[in-house]
């Protein structure tokens, strides 16, 4: 919840400078729109943090015009519910040497996340010709395919002096949602040869920050709304005691680009 409240506060400030930047700065009207242009490309590596968890990836853009850029966008990340947390131990637990890891109790699945799109940007004003922050909105449409990999935790055997690896399923409900049997997560890596497919789509609209939009190399700062949307539920937690998974993920999102134009 504090991170959401977090990009709430700063998604609603970046709008208003949006808004005081489209007062006082009026975009000047080209007669030749390519006129101005340095660089025809621009390759930009991304970092996204949302409400609903990380993303990484990156844009090949083509700049059509200098208030206009058009790029494909690439990335992966993962989706989390809004309702799972990590859960520790008050001391440290010790079976067979090994110390146990924080685990994360009913959830059945880590979502990851594969997203390609066509998006565009648009500047409304000129000062990044004079070395300056250039203000535009970045818009994006395109698909998403999630990958749902099984969470596995380590339950005690009945003797408690060592423990096995397993995932949720009908059969092993119960051991399953024991906190007392829970020795800790899993390796990370446990449950990769498993991955089932989940198709969809996703959308996302943000307000542009870019610190000399024609620089050789791209500095941009941007925070907004995206959306993610899939076939069916996606299952995440375990539906029990009021939770239930979602086919709709609506997250508010900071994203920082770094990259290079030629």
């Amino acid at each position: 919840m504090r991170t959401e409240k977090y990009c709430l506060l700063l998604f609603i400030f970046l709008c208003s400078k949006l808004l005081v930047a489209q007062e006082t700065i009026q975009p000047k009207q080209l007669d030749d729109p390519s006129k101005g242009l340095i660089y025809n490309k621009e390759y930009a590596i991304n970092f996204r943090m949302h409400t609903h968890g990380l993303g990484f990836g990156f844009n090949v853009g083509k700049l059509q015009t200098y208030y206009k850029t058009k790029y494909w966008h690439f990335e992966m990340g993962e989706l989390m519910h809004a309702k799972e947390y990590r859960q520790r131990f008050d001391h440290a637990s010790t079976i067979s040497g090994g110390v146990s890891r924080a685990y994360k109790y009913g959830k059945q699945n880590n979502l990851l996340v594969l997203r390609a799109g066509l998006g565009g940007k648009r500047y409304f004003s000129e000062k990044a010709k004079h070395k300056g922050v250039a203000v535009g909105i970045s818009y994006e449409m395109g698909a998403t395919l999630g990958l749902l990999k099984p969470y596995y935790v380590e339950l005690k055997t009945e003797g408690g002096n060592a423990t096995f690896s397993t995932r949720y399923t009908e059969d092993t409900a119960d051991r399953f949602l024991t906190k007392e049997l829970i020795h800790g997560a899993s390796a990370w890596t446990k449950g990769l040869g498993e991955l089932s497919v989940l198709p969809g789509a996703h959308a996302r609209f943000a307000v542009h920050f870019d610190w000399g939009a024609f620089d050789e190399y791209l500095k941009s700062f941007e925070g907004g709304i995206m959306v993610d949307a899939f076939a069916k539920r996606a299952p995440i937690l375990v539906e029990r005691d009021g939770v239930q998974n979602n086919l709709l993920f609506v997250n508010l999102f900071l994203n920082l680009q770094f990259g290079k134009r030629w």
